[in-house]
């Protein structure tokens, strides 16, 4: 079973496509939405669609308020590991990852751990970015590579695929970033876990609906974490000795 998580506030006028497009992609996919009480009835239309369309392949999980996207993808990361799913997406809602990868991505996962939606290796790349946005981009993920030594060219990119085994292994509790550092903060755990990590082009397209959710606070948070993440590295590879992916190291196509 497969499972795409996607988080939302203020995604209403996005999701009705975007899900066509992921059940078109992928007939069997089951999607769940973790709604942080989005002002825009995202949560209410869900509802709308889960009673009429998608036969039981609609979940819904609201929140009480705007809680941040790290813990959205930890609960619905529970939600998951309390039932059979093999395979665990991250997506964002707001149609900048393309559902046409969810197929490549299975193929991918087939003899990996995890799997990550790459902008920066070959095939890979960003649409209708002003150039100062790409060159922050571009800069975030070296610096945040360098400092945490990672040999990957995309960390800070938030299209996924896991394997069941590496979330039931991450200890989900100690896991402490909450904007887009939680992206930065989930590989880099499952790299000192020696899970096998496989990189796959895709073309991230700015939204076309809606609005970023990017703010100082977040950008800021992510420029701290990574030096934190360098700090306990040692307290990681302690917790996570005896576990992960013991028959080779990460490794990058």
């Amino acid at each position: 079973m497969r499972l795409v998580i996607l988080p939302t506030y203020n995604e209403r006028e996005n999701l009705k496509a975007l899900l066509a497009a992921i059940y078109q992609a992928v007939d069997d996919m089951h999607v769940l939405i973790v709604d942080d009480h989005s002002p825009d009835g995202t949560g209410e239309f869900v509802r709308e669609l889960m009673e009429t369309q998608y036969d039981g392949r609609l979940f819904l999980l609201q929140r009480a308020g705007k809680m941040g996207l790290g813990t959205a993808y930890i609960t619905g990361f529970k939600w998951a590991l309390a039932r059979e799913y093999q395979y665990i997406f991250e997506m964002d809602a707001d149609f900048s990852h393309n559902p046409k990868y969810l197929t490549v991505f299975l193929e991918k996962i087939e003899d990996c751990d995890l799997v990550l939606g790459s902008r920066y290796v070959a095939g890979g790349g960003v649409e209708n970015w002003e150039l100062l946005r790409r060159i922050i981009s571009r800069c975030g993920s070296l610096y945040s590579r360098i400092i945490l030594g990672l040999p990957f060219h995309d960390v800070t990119g938030g299209f996924k695929c896991f394997r069941r085994e590496v979330l039931e292994q991450l200890d989900l509790e100690d896991v402490k970033s909450n904007g887009y550092s939680f992206q930065i903060e989930m590989t880099y755990r499952a790299f000192l876990m020696n899970f096998r990590i496989k990189e796959s082009p895709i073309i991230f397209e700015e939204r076309a609906a809606g609005k970023s959710k990017m703010s100082r606070a977040i950008f800021m948070e992510a420029i701290v974490m990574v030096w934190k993440l360098r700090a306990a590295k040692a307290r990681l590879q302690a917790q996570s000795a005896g576990k992960g992916c013991s028959s080779t190291l990460p490794f990058v196509i």
